[in-house]
């Protein structure tokens, strides 16, 4: 994804800041990790997912990592007491072993899972965590009627092979790359029950996350087109009740795995 494409304003727009983060506290709430000297949040977005790092280890060294400078800007204004830093998931490494990386929704932009968890796991101290949360929705209406749509014309070469979505695995993927290494690993997944309120709420929800890469890909007009097409399938796909909620399922897979700590 395009560090320039995010919108943090858009991304944390009324209700959907407090769903977005509470995934967030969720797997924060499953690391077996009392005591951390540096945790890193990769794909920190504007700090909604640093700042509970920092309360959960307020003595720890906390730094919240992302490829968007806008992103990076929000984060360091809405909490100017935590780091901040660029850089990319794909390639990130730190200057030295952690006792925490996080990774909340932001993972599932970067390709080969296995290579980048056995990048991640060495870049942890003897019983060091990694903690991911990662969307598992792409079989939903959502999601799947961006690639539906993509793969019409005017839009079929310019955004098929170009949209996110295959490099989620299996959680029994993860759990066989982690016992490998790990003395304690948990795998689950929730489905969100979102209840959201306003005129095509959905659509308002996407819009700041999986429809990023049709937009950068297409022209202005035929991104309007692409909209309207997609805004006309989601209101039939998630129809507003009568007092005025659409319910919007969201499926996250959550994975936590930890060092032996004998390997001191």
């Amino acid at each position: 994804m395009a560090a320039n494409a995010w919108n943090p304003d858009r991304y944390l727009k009324g209700a959907m800041g407090d769903l977005r983060t509470r995934p967030a506290l969720d797997l924060l709430a499953r690391i077996p990790l009392e005591d951390a000297q540096l945790v890193y949040d990769l794909g920190c977005g504007p700090g909604n997912s640093t700042a509970p790092l920092k309360a959960r280890w307020p003595e720890a060294r906390v730094i919240g990592v992302d490829n968007s400078e806008a992103m990076l800007e929000k984060a360091r204004a809405n909490h100017p007491g935590l780091a901040f830093e660029p850089g990319d998931i794909a390639e990130w490494t730190p200057d030295e072993p952690a006792d925490v990386i996080f990774a909340n929704a932001s993972i599932h932009w970067v390709a080969d899972h296995e290579g980048l968890f056995r990048r991640l796991l060495a870049a942890l101290r003897p019983g060091g965590v990694v903690a991911v949360q990662q969307p598992n929705n792409f079989e939903a209406p959502s999601h799947r009627l961006i690639g539906e749509i993509a793969a019409q014309e005017p839009y079929r070469e310019r955004l098929l092979k170009r949209l996110v979505g295959d490099f989620v695995q299996a959680p029994a993927f993860y759990h066989g790359l982690l016992r490998s290494e790990c003395d304690h690993v948990d795998i689950w997944e929730t489905v969100y029950q979102q209840a959201l309120t306003g005129e095509d709420p959905v659509f308002e929800w996407v819009r700041g996350t999986a429809l990023l890469p049709v937009e950068r890909h297409l022209d202005p007009l035929d991104f309007d087109d692409f909209v309207k097409r997609y805004r006309k399938r989601l209101r039939e796909a998630y129809p507003m009740a009568a007092d005025g909620i659409t319910l919007f399922p969201f499926r996250r897979m959550f994975i936590v795995g930890r060092l032996d700590e004998a390997d001191a």
